[in-house]
């Protein structure tokens, strides 16, 4: 009998000891099957809000390059589109004709100054004659009156001198600044009808400073205004960015408000100077520009990319204190920073959040958060 009781109590063993095992066993694959899942916290920090304007890239300077006088296109100097420098030779017309006039009117100054001096030795001789009577005063008058009408010749011969030599200048044009110029209108050979009414060979972009020329209603002006008075918003670091791909990081510094509000649009005109350092910005380009508009010392921050939308709006999912998914809907502000983004509602500071794989996470799912920065 005893012997019986010895066995039955060393299976009941047994079995605990096999229970005890099977549960730490399932257990241990129970904790094992909860997912690892990144989360930070939503923080609480003091950020300039930036609003979005689109405008127009345009050369701090452009003038067009014109034919004034009449002649055939002899030569044009520039590949189509180089950087020329001021002073430089890019276009010439024939100048056979306005070389011509030039001589003309050199020789017509040479005969006036000629013809000055001989009446002014007549003159001086008359006036001596008068001293001794040789020569009635009716006489020396007419002396001078013919140095008068000689030195007049004198200064008409000059100022047809200077139109011809203007007009022969004009036979050779150079860039009045440096810059990039455009291809020319016309080929050589061609005949350029320049002296009634200008003609445009091509366009002189004076492109190494560029600005930003956009439109911005008044009120967020004043606004903008009163936030750089308080030294809350920098007007001279305004980021900028272009359709285009444009390697860099382009900078502008807003340089000009106009005096008046546009009545048809309630708009100000703005401008923001660029440095156009490597070149590649070009006149016309389409921009938007990045404004610093207003400030918030107490922004509510999450990383951008943890914010998903639904049909409902926009949401994310918050992780409870027992380490639970929850379903949270959210009200979104502005991008900041490059990647967070401004909550205005649904979020307080230190609420935790899956900030990546969304999509392997569901409402009510348990976790092993893994908090990240």
């Amino acid at each position: 009998m005893k012997q019986k009781t010895r066995y039955s109590i060393l299976i009941a063993i047994a079995a605990l000891t096999i229970s005890s095992a099977s549960c730490k066993k399932t257990a241990e694959k129970s904790d094992d099957s909860i997912p690892e899942v990144s989360v930070a916290k939503a923080v609480q920090d003091s950020v300039v809000i930036y609003h979005t304007y689109p405008g127009i890239l345009k050369a701090n300077n452009m003038v067009p390059l014109v034919g004034r006088v009449d002649g055939y296109l002899k030569g044009k100097y520039y590949e189509d589109g180089q950087f020329v420098e001021k002073g430089q030779l890019l276009f010439s017309i024939d100048d056979t004709e306005y070389r011509d006039q030039v001589n003309q009117a050199e020789a017509a100054l040479s005969s006036a100054i000629s013809s000055r001096d001989y009446a002014e030795q007549q003159y001086s001789a008359m006036q001596k004659a008068l001293k001794s009577d040789a020569v009635s005063v009716m006489e020396v008058n007419k002396a001078k009156s013919t140095l008068e009408q000689a030195e007049a010749s004198i200064k008409t011969a000059r100022a047809q001198l200077e139109t011809a030599r203007k007009q022969l200048s004009y036979c050779s044009i150079r860039a009045p600044y440096s810059g990039h110029v455009s291809a020319p209108t016309m080929s050589v050979g061609a005949y350029v009808s320049g002296a009634g009414s200008p003609v445009v060979l091509a366009n002189l972009y004076e492109d190494a400073t560029m600005f930003a020329e956009f439109y911005i209603d008044d009120k967020s002006m004043q606004k903008i205004l009163l936030g750089k008075e308080s030294d809350k918003i920098d007007l001279d670091s305004i980021p900028l960015y272009f359709e285009q791909d444009i390697k860099g990081n382009y900078i502008a510094k807003l340089s000009y408000i106009s005096p008046e509000v546009d009545q048809s649009t309630g708009t100000l005109t703005l401008r923001a100077n660029v440095d156009n350092h490597n070149g590649r910005l070009q006149d016309g380009m389409y921009v938007s520009i990045n404004l610093p508009s207003e400030s918030d010392p107490k922004a509510i921050l999450v990383k951008d990319a943890s914010i998903a939308t639904d049909q409902l709006g926009k949401y994310i999912y918050a992780v409870s204190d027992s380490n639970k998914v929850v379903y949270t809907p959210i009200q979104a502000g502005s991008v900041v920073r490059d990647s967070m983004r401004i909550v205005t509602d649904g979020v307080k500071p230190g609420t935790r959040y899956v900030d990546k794989a969304l999509l392997k996470v569901r409402n009510g799912m348990q976790i092993k958060p893994i908090e990240t920065k």
